[in-house]
Order: structure tokens, then sequence, then C-alpha cells
């Protein structure tokens, strides 16, 4: 059985070692293609730039083959003017080395290794593959996709046949074994690096080298959101804004707290269960903020010491502008708090003014979800009416962190937020999701908010009521394609989301488009 086996990235010593064995069983002592070594190990010239893949039984390295992108290829030597031969294509990759020992050459090893290396070429975006099969393993190659061109190869004791694989084929043929393409509002995909982070080893969150990360943590969401301080707590956006909850209830004065969606529902339903004095001002879903309310109601409390309200309101695909939250709060000598869990690494942002604001590890940072973020505009104090682990000043006061962390969680963030380093990270997504909104207008899907309000990475589409969110959902699903639905929101009132958190390959933005159009085709038929 397939679940037997482990299919990972050789990363440990003992794997290289075994592979380099394998290697020469396979392609010494089973075919003849090079000499027979005393020690029985076969390192590849291209070893240092091979990414190998391997099956695992156990501790055996049952299964490998190596992917390697750097071009003159193997095949470059053997198949003169080889890009003639080739379909046109976008990014090229050599796979190469397959080999499984013969005591585990079944369906679900070969299987095993073809849906990682899918998964790896969607990653690295390669849409052509090319290799060098066996001519006694033909049969085993065109299953798997790969097409023959050219004269074989090698010699007569080793012959190969040159193949190249389309990787929407070969995805499309293994669709079953591959996950799929992550269009949800969280969990959001995460790279290779940073899956690589998170699974270092945990470090004890008092040592020297858990502060030094901890602390770059720190100050690269601080750059990231120009605000001038962050703390870091284990937990959900929703604990986040739970301690800015907390906060609020030792500010004088009472607040008000706004809603045009489900997440400013749950703050007005945090509020409620922190028995905070406040007004509740609530806008039509799929519609920014009303200035004109707001204003009417701070003049008719001039109590009011804070505003709490939700930047980006996923729930209906809305963008509440910022700078107006602002300029209001300043106008009006009131605090702000806000909600940025879906916008802090969707979009630039600029927190200076901004008592509070919530945010987590899960959404637009790319990060595994676990890490509660809230930044604040000055320094805090504890306070003994807040409890410890939701006072922000206890944090504040910490050197490092008062209390046990991940720093497997915290380093798999430091890992996301170096993309942010880059000069225009925002420009991709934003393009994005401006190209997936057209597609869907085109095909006269109704969109829930108007384009000058739109969510920097999500769309909510109203589906008519013929075609419920659930067959729509699961419809994509089948196609390999994941879009949110499942939220009791969006099942009560039909809605699907599209959520593009991070930025996606074209192929998975095609591969998007494609399944949007045949799914609302499909249901939308009498």
């Amino acid at each position: 059985m397939e679940t037997n086996y482990q299919f990972k990235t050789a990363t440990e010593p003992w794997e290289f070692e075994a592979l380099e064995r394998l290697n020469h069983d396979t392609f010494a002592r089973e075919i003849p293609q090079h000499a027979i070594r005393p020690d029985g190990r076969l390192q590849d010239r291209f070893h240092q730039e091979n990414h190998y893949l391997v099956a695992l039984r156990g501790t055996e390295v049952v299964g490998m083959l190596a992917l390697r992108n750097q071009r003159p290829f193997s095949l470059d030597a053997k198949v003169q003017d080889l890009d003639r031969h080739l379909p046109e294509h976008r990014s090229l990759c050599e796979i190469r080395l397959l080999a499984v020992k013969p005591e585990h050459r079944r369906p679900g090893v070969f299987h095993g290794l073809m849906k990682l290396t899918a998964q790896e070429c969607i990653q690295r975006g390669h849409d052509l593959a090319v290799i060098s099969g066996s001519v006694h393993q033909l049969k085993l190659y065109r299953h798997m996709g790969f097409e023959a061109f050219g004269p074989a190869v090698g010699t007569a004791e080793a012959p190969y046949q040159p193949m190249f694989l389309r990787t929407k084929v070969f995805i499309s043929r293994y669709r079953e074994l591959t996950e799929p393409v992550n269009f949800l509002p969280g969990p959001v995909p995460i790279s290779p690096h940073v899956r690589k982070a998170m699974a270092q080893p945990a470090r004890y969150h008092r040592e020297r080298e858990f502060r030094t990360g901890f602390e770059e943590a720190r100050a690269r969401l601080k750059a990231l959101a120009t605000a001038p301080h962050v703390q870091i707590l284990l937990g959900s956006g929703t604990l986040a804004n739970e301690t800015i909850a907390a906060q609020l209830s030792l500010l004088e004065g009472p607040g008000l707290v706004i809603s045009n969606g489900e997440f400013g529902d749950r703050l007005l339903e945090q509020a409620r269960r922190w028995n905070l004095q406040h007004q509740i001002l609530r806008c039509p879903w799929g519609e920014p903020l009303n200035f004109q309310e707001i204003e009417t109601a701070l003049r008719e409390a001039p109590r009011t010491q804070w505003i709490w309200a939700v930047h980006g309101e996923t729930s209906t695909g809305v963008l509440n502008p910022l700078e107006e939250l602002k300029a209001l709060s300043r106008k009006h000598g009131v605090d702000l708090a806000l909600d940025c869990v879906s916008t802090l690494g969707a979009m630039p942002l600029n927190l200076e003014g901004v008592r509070f604001a919530a945010a987590t590890s899960g959404k637009a940072l790319a990060a595994f979800p676990g890490l509660a973020i809230v930044f604040h505009d000055r320094p805090l104090e504890p306070s003994e009416r807040l409890p410890r682990y939701l006072d922000l000043g206890t944090w504040e006061q910490a050197d490092g962190t008062p209390f046990t962390h991940s720093s497997n969680l915290v380093e798999a963030m430091v890992a996301a937020l170096q993309r942010f380093e880059e000069a225009s990270p925002f420009e991709t997504l934003a393009q994005q999701l401006k190209r997936v909104r057209q597609t869907c207008l085109a095909l006269g899907m109704p969109i829930l908010a108007a384009p000058e309000h739109a969510h920097p990475c999500a769309l909510t589409l109203a589906l008519p009521p013929e075609i419920t969110a659930q067959a729509f959902g699961e419809a994509a699903l089948a196609r390999n394609i994941q879009l949110g639905w499942q939220s009791g929101y969006l099942r009560q009132r039909n809605w699907i989301q599209i959520c593009l958190m991070v930025p996606h390959s074209e192929e998975e933005l095609a591969g998007l488009e494609r399944v949007v159009r045949d799914v609302w085709q499909e249901l939308a038929k009498p």
C-alpha cells in the first residue's frame, strides 16, 4: 500500500548515501550504463544541482528521482538542437535518475513519487519536463504522460528514449494524487522554504537564538506595517482581537464598533462579551463603511473615545478605507482599533496613528497559522485588571517573550517575511486578483463588492438560488481547485469566495479561471 511509504525531498546525509547506492544498483548493476564500483555507490555528475525526491519505507530509501533546471541538461549532449523537438513552454526542467528497488516496484511507489514531482513542478513554475526513458519501460513512462521524440540515445546495452512531459497533462493524470490548488482565505499555500524553517528542531524560548529570531520577526513586522510596536502571541487572529478588546476595556469612555460584514459582527460579539461600553453601527454587507453615518454617531455621542472596525472585510470582499478612518479618528480625537487580519501582507499598510491593530501569521503573510499579531502605537504598562496572557503591557515589558512560545512558528514566519524585502511585493497579487475579477465579470458572475472598494485578495460571489455554494465548491474541488464556501455565513447566503492570499503561478491561475468557467457554465444550464 502507498500509505506504507513516505515521499519527501532528500535532506539527510543517510538519505544521500542511500540514494547513491540505489543509483549504483540501478544504473551500474541492473542497467549497464556505468561501470560497477567496488564501494557500491555512484554519485551523479550533476549531484550538486539535483533536487532529489525519495520514497522511504521506514529508514530505507526504496525509490528516487531528481529534478534539475540548469542547462545544459544531460539530454542536450545526446539530442542535437534539443529545443527544436519540444513544444512551446515557459519553464523547462529535467527529470533524471528515476529508480525504484525491484521488490518495491508497485503502483503506489511510482504514484507517490509522481505526486511529489507534480507538486514540485507546480511550486517551481515548470510547465515542461524532459527525461531519458529506459526503452524497456516505455509503457510505464507513457502511462505517466510522457511523449517520445527523436531517435533512441545511449548505448546498445543501455538504450534510452528522449521524452517530454507537459506538466498540465501530468497534473491532470495524477490529479487525485496531488494537493488541491488552494484559493482559500486560510490556511494558505506555504512555500518550501517556509516549510523547511518550520521543520527545524524546537528551541527553548529562553535561549538567545530564540530571542534573536523573535526580535527579527518583530522588526520585520513593524517595518511591513509601519508600526512602532508589535507583540506576537500564540493564537489566531481571534485571539489578537481579544487582546485589543482587553486593551479597550482599560480606556476611559465609551466606544463605537462598526460592522459591514461577518468579521465586523465578530468584533461586536467580542465587545459585548468584554462588557465594553459602546455604540453599534451596522452598514450593509457588501458595501463600504458609511462615513456620514459614522460622523453622525460620533456627534450624537461626544464622549466616544474609540472606534473599532475591520480594515479588510474578507467575508464580502470589501476593503474599508484606512486613511479615511485615520483622518476621522484624528478629527474627532478618538482612538482607532482595526482588524487587519486579512490585509497585513496583502497590500501596503501604514498603521501610523492606529492605536491597536490585529493580524495573524496564517493569512497573507503565508506562514503557518498559530501566531496572533497585535500592533500598538505607544508603549504599554502591565495592568492588574487583565488576564496575564492577554495583557499587552506584560508582553511589552518582557525581555523576549514572557511565556512559552513556539520557535518553529516564529522561524517559519521570519522565513515568510523575507519575500517582502522585494521592492513591490504586492503588485503581482493585485494584478492577479484583477484578472480573476475580470474573468468572473465576463462570465456574468455576480461579484458582491464594487471594484473601487475591492479587498486586495478576496473575491466574494453571490450565487443565484439555482446554483448552491455547496454544489459549486464541490464541483471545483473535483477539478482540483479549492474555494471557500463551507463557513456558516457563506452557506447561509449562498456565497462562494475566491482568495489569492499569495501570488500563484500562471498555470494555477489559468487552472482556476478554467475551472470557474466550466463549473459556472455547467451548473447554470437549465
